[in-house]
């Protein structure tokens, strides 16, 4: 009893609790004192009709989505007292200041560690190398032949590997990660960094505060810190009204001593090793490195790493090569980048885009949200229409029902284009992943939303002629035969539904 009084305690009265509490209150103090003023003085109420008016002409004339324009600018228009101040809030794209500040100076600086090397003309066709080229010059991450991989269906099986890397680790581990929980995974990894770090390894964690809030132990970060562990907190939320909060680092990154890395869909949590059950079986997916290219990941986490705590005033001594001398097998062109909302090149996006343009077999999809731009939706009808086998993976079981109601309304178009679309009967599938015509595939933390291809910093895994792609292949066959096809009539059953979801596709951007 105490116990559980105890629980309820610390849940009340959890630093995630108490800034959430202080955000609403300031949101509705706000909100009361604009509309009392909007009552007694008829000017204010001008005055905001004025400033949306402006607004609305501003988001028309800016380069943005016109998804996102619309959502926008009916929310603005119909409710200019409400629509303004959060569109000042949560629309504006700008980057905060302080993260462009300094995550950019860091990212020039150490440019030139970026440098295409290798040459990758044997082994990609021509269209296929100006994607690399594309993702070269403006992520801008090269890519590299000598690298072998792994792919893993599911979290659990490359969990068990993780472990197992990370316990030989003999000189740094670098984790970078939108959510670390507490429980059985957390407890096996943490066991592991402490007795790295008291052997004197280099040993360093990057957490996103709002993804980790309310997930953590007490005192999580000065826990780490007392075992050696040198850890950073990236855009810490305060109870206070910003835009900044906007940007969070979706990334997940795990670097050992500079020649082996992992990244994919799957946090440091106990459900996505199904250790725990939340929304059925947890399907996400990963793949591992052994090579040249976890110098792309190495590079990216210690760009953001070094942009709030300088520590390295040169990465040198973290290549690859510094702790194994010998080369590397070459499996085909294995291309690591980061997408960052800091500046206006849409990679994440654009990197989808380029799989589904140059498609002429098939391209099939893992994505637990379907919020899609107009770019987006014409290159999937597109490539359907033009004879290309597309499919796409959806949840069978959701983690956010309004989400996951928004995401069914773009189901009807996709498939009068001819797209097939799966639910995943036996649960929630959170893997981020394209594969193409046996020859290239992405395996990542970008999900086909909004907020993950503009707001967010991500990364993700482009593979091309590689070994794992027809891991990735047979795995998307297996699980269409475990999920339930979505037909057209489906989508007639549900009335109330699709009305519900044709309003929230008018606002889906702004979700």
């Amino acid at each position: 009893m105490r116990s559980l009084f105890g629980k309820i305690f610390n849940k009340i009265f959890s630093r995630f609790t108490i800034t959430l509490v202080f955000i609403l209150i300031q949101l509705y103090y706000f909100f009361v004192l604009v509309f009392k003023l909007a009552y007694y003085a008829k000017w204010i109420s001008i005055g905001f009709t004025v400033v949306a008016v402006i607004l609305a002409l501003f988001i028309i004339w800016r380069d943005y989505n016109p998804a996102y324009k619309i959502g926008w600018i009916l929310l603005i228009c119909l409710l200019p007292i409400m629509g303004v101040p959060l569109y000042l809030l949560f629309g504006n794209k700008r980057p905060a200041k302080l993260l462009k500040r300094r995550i950019d100076p860091m990212e020039q600086i150490h440019r030139d560690d970026l440098k295409q090397e290798d040459d990758i003309r044997n082994i990609a066709s021509p269209r296929l190398q100006r994607t690399c080229s594309y993702i070269s010059e403006k992520g801008p991450y090269p890519a590299w032949k000598n690298t072998r991989t792994k792919y893993y269906p599911v979290g659990d099986d490359m969990f068990e590997d993780m472990l197992k890397d990370l316990a030989k680790a003999e000189h740094f581990i670098f984790m970078e990660y939108f959510i670390f929980s507490k429980g059985w995974l957390w407890e096996k990894v943490f066991a592991i960094l402490k007795e790295k770090s008291a052997a004197g390894l280099d040993v360093r964690i990057i957490y996103d505060d709002i993804g980790t809030m309310a997930k953590i132990p007490k005192h999580f970060e000065k826990l780490l810190k007392e075992n050696n562990i040198k850890v950073m907190s990236f855009n810490k939320m305060r109870p206070i009204l910003s835009l900044v909060y906007n940007n969070r680092d979706h990334r997940k990154i795990t670097v050992i001593d500079g020649y082996i890395g992992y990244t994919g869909g799957a946090n440091i949590a106990d459900e996505y090793a199904n250790k725990i059950v939340r929304f059925g079986h947890w399907k996400d997916s990963g793949v591992r490195m052994y090579g040249d290219a976890v110098w792309n990941l190495t590079v990216m986490f210690l760009n953001m790493w070094n942009s709030f705590i300088k520590t390295d005033v040169g990465y040198d001594v973290f290549q690859p090569h510094v702790w194994h001398p010998e080369s590397f097998k070459t499996d085909g062109i294995v291309q690591p980048y980061s997408d960052t909302p800091l500046d206006d090149e849409n990679l994440g996006e654009n990197v989808y885009l380029e799989i589904l343009n140059q498609a002429e077999d098939y391209v099939f999809i893992y994505t637990p949200y379907l919020i899609i731009d107009n770019e987006m939706q014409t290159a999937l009808t597109l490539a359907a229409k033009r004879g290309v086998d597309v499919r796409l993976v959806t949840p069978g079981i959701p983690d956010k029902p309004l989400i996951y109601t928004l995401s069914r309304s773009y189901y009807e178009p996709l498939i009068k284009a001819g797209v097939r679309i799966y639910e995943y009967t036996p649960g929630f599938i959170h893997a981020k992943s394209f594969v193409s015509d046996d020859r290239v595939a992405v395996v990542g933390t970008i999900n086909m939303d909004y907020r993950s291809l503009f707001l967010h910093f991500e990364c993700g895994a482009l593979l091309i002629e590689n070994s794992a792609i027809e891991d990735i292949r047979n795995d998307c066959i297996e699980t269409f035969q475990r999920s339930y096809e979505i037909t057209a009539e489906d989508r007639k059953r549900f009335f109330f539904g699709r009305l519900l979801a044709a309003v929230l596709r008018v606002f889906g951007p702004v979700l």
